[in-house]
This record gives C-alpha cells, structure tokens and sequence, in this order.
C-alpha cells in the first residue's frame, strides 16, 4: 500500500488538471448563435456563377410575394448570381410601390443582403452558370412588370426573369406557374424554384436565432 503523503500527491497530479480545464471553460464567454444580419462572408464560399439567390425582407410587398407561394414561404424575392473578374453581384428585378420605374438591375452583393431577413442560394442542375448569367445581363434596364403578365415580354418581374432565361437555355427547367385569383393570371411563385426537381438547394442561412442549414 502506498504510503499517504505519495497517494495524496498521485490524487493532486490527476485532478489539477481536471480542476484548470472546468475552470477555463467556465469563464470562456459563451458565444451568441444568434444571427443578426446576414453578411457577404457567410454566402460567397457557397456561390458560383449562375446561381440563383432567393431573399426575404421586410418590405412592404414582401409578405405579399412570399405568401403566393403554397409549400415555401422562406422568400420573397428573386436574383441571379453573377461573378465576373472577381467581382459578385445579383441581377434582379425590383419593383416599390412608391417608385414603379424601378425593375431589371445589376446590384452588388453586399447591397442585395444589406435587407435580407432570411437567403436561399440554389444551383440550376446540368446547365453551366456562365450561361445562365450571360442570358440574365441581357434584360438589364427592362421595367418592372407591375401587371404580372407572362405574355407581356416588355416588363419583367423578380421570378419571371429566372422564368424567361430558363425558357432560352432548357425548356425541360421550366418553372411551374399558379392561378392567382386576385389579380386573374398565372404567375410564377418562388416556390416553384425550391420545389423544382431540376434546382438544388445549396444554403439556406435566416436571421433572428435560426442557424444555417
């Protein structure tokens, strides 16, 4: 049996070190997994050219937009990645009810998620991205398409410009459209891109506590 002063000294030797790790780990701060806003760091590991960048805001028509979907109402808005000579930015079409010339315009990425509640990034399987951003330039500075009108190719809203430059590049990616009643046409709900069998969902990051997927 050993004697007690050389056990004692056995017993200090295993518990020190048990005794200083609790300890540095009980007044480490403990870190917020709370996210506040959603920054450019967070998203551009994940993006390529092409994608497509599904947004929820707090807009006056954002719940709008979003609640004509039935199945997803993660987003409200719609934009186009596009990543030339290192620089990214999101081609989309904005429309405000105070200011109706508003509509298909090339926005820096930073700005696009300066408002973003909630960001969905998507891939478009099977078609090189290059091309999908290369057909979306093409609509810049058309107006906003406050009739919604799918057969009025002058006018372009948020999910009709994803719409048009699918029906270029493969008519098998059409997105689905729905009857809206209220304004008596067929529209194209944001969920016809996060329920399409052909557009994978690459991240999906929200505000207010909730952690990226």
């Amino acid at each position: 049996m050993l004697p007690p002063k050389k056990l004692l000294l056995i017993i200090c030797g295993i518990l020190l070190p048990v005794i200083v790790v609790g300890a540095y780990v009980l007044i480490q701060p403990k870190k917020d997994s709370t996210i506040t806003s959603i920054t450019a760091a967070m998203i551009v590991p994940h993006l390529r050219d092409g994608d497509v960048i599904l947004r929820m805001s707090n807009g006056a028509l954002s719940e709008t937009f979003s609640n004509f979907s039935l199945t997803d109402n993660r987003f409200s808005h719609l934009g186009i990645v596009r990543i030339y000579n290192d620089n990214i930015s999101i081609i989309n079409s904005l429309g405000f009810i105070t200011n109706r010339e508003k509509g298909v315009e090339e926005t820096p990425l930073y700005d696009f998620l300066k408002v973003a509640l909630s960001i969905g990034v998507f891939r478009i399987q099977s078609v090189e991205g290059s091309i999908i951003s290369d057909k979306a330039i093409g609509y810049l500075g058309y107006p906003f398409d406050w009739s919604f009108d799918l057969n009025d190719g002058s006018k372009i809203y948020c999910t009709e410009l994803l719409y048009l430059v699918l029906k270029q590049v493969n008519s098998e990616h059409i997105l689905s459209t729905r009857y809206l009643e209220q304004i008596n046409r067929e529209i194209i709900p944001l969920d016809s891109i996060s329920n399409s069998p052909y557009i994978d969902e690459i991240l999906y990051i929200a505000r207010n506590g909730n952690d990226a997927q």
